[in-house]
């Protein structure tokens, strides 16, 4: 598989909610970021798909044809879901770049806006308070623990 064909199966995946095949992709190596997660290794960027995926039971994504540029496949893609109790309509942009060796993802790389997204899913607080980096440390020190217990409970190393 071409890295572009590697890109394009795991947003399939992503889209019919297949972590057993997104999670396939990933090398054992690899490394994920984002500004809500941080950097996560393989067997955490697993967990975390799997995780939101399993909480979301909306979500619907669409993306852009990836790109090859040099040795980063780039693409960007959106999400549709409702977040949290006030079940608020969340549309999140991201830019995702990849490197793909062997048929494998080896780093995965997502950005977005943040505030844009915490005005969207927050609410009244995420109007006023996503552009700060207090805002964005407590989402990451939430989601952080979420990932850790939820690893916990289903008995999946980092």
């Amino acid at each position: 598989m071409t890295p572009k064909e590697v890109v394009n199966r795991f947003y399939t995946a992503f889209s019919q909610k297949d972590t057993a095949m997104m999670s396939e992709l990933y090398s054992d190596e690899a490394v994920f970021e984002d500004d809500v997660f941080g950097q996560l290794s393989a067997n955490e960027a697993r967990a975390m798909w799997t995780m939101l995926l399993k909480r979301s039971k909306d979500i619907s994504i669409s993306w852009s044809p990836p790109e090859l540029l040099g040795t980063v496949v780039s693409t960007q893609w959106t999400a549709r879901y409702t977040f949290g109790p006030a079940k608020r309509q969340v549309v999140n942009v991201i830019r995702a770049s990849f490197v793909v060796d062997n048929g494998k993802i080896v780093q995965h790389r997502d950005a977005f806006s943040f505030a844009d997204w915490a005005r969207q899913a927050l609410g009244p607080m995420g109007k006023l308070f996503g552009w700060t980096s207090f805002l964005k440390n407590k989402v990451h020190q939430k989601v952080r623990s979420q990932l850790q217990q939820y690893m916990e409970q289903n008995g999946l190393k980092p």
